[in-house]
């Protein structure tokens, strides 16, 4: 496992760390991919990056204040996300990043804790 650290908010979904198929969230064991926002932590049923719809990505748009950045962890490398996906995404004011799932991780608990809306879809390494 990758230890992460920082101090986040109240309430806020820090990743203490990830590997070993699964994601440690606020103290919190996760197995498999996971949906975070900075108040919630959902299981997600995705496993394959290429799988990925924008109706997988329901949670986010539930979140309690709109998200600004979604990051998307495809798993061990960073593919493209289609514009089938994107564009949805882009006419709720959210921008779309794809990176591999450490460095989504990272580049999560960087934005979290400089206090940005962001959320992360993450596919388990």
């Amino acid at each position: 496992m990758q230890d992460i650290s920082g101090i986040p908010d109240a309430g806020q979904q820090l990743i203490n760390s990830y590997g070993n198929g699964g994601f440690r969230i606020s103290g919190e064991r996760y197995e498999g991919s996971v949906l975070i926002v900075p108040e919630k932590t959902s299981p997600w049923s995705l496993s394959d990056i290429n799988d990925l719809t924008v109706e997988s990505l329901q949670p986010i748009f539930e979140a309690e204040k709109p998200i600004e950045i979604l990051l998307i962890g495809c798993g061990a490398s960073m593919i493209f996300i289609e514009e089938s996906v994107r564009k949805p995404l882009r006419e709720k004011g959210i921008t779309i990043e794809s990176m591999d799932s450490g460095a989504a991780v990272r580049t999560y608990n960087v934005l979290l804790l400089e206090g940005r809306r962001v959320a992360a879809a993450l596919i388990a390494v």
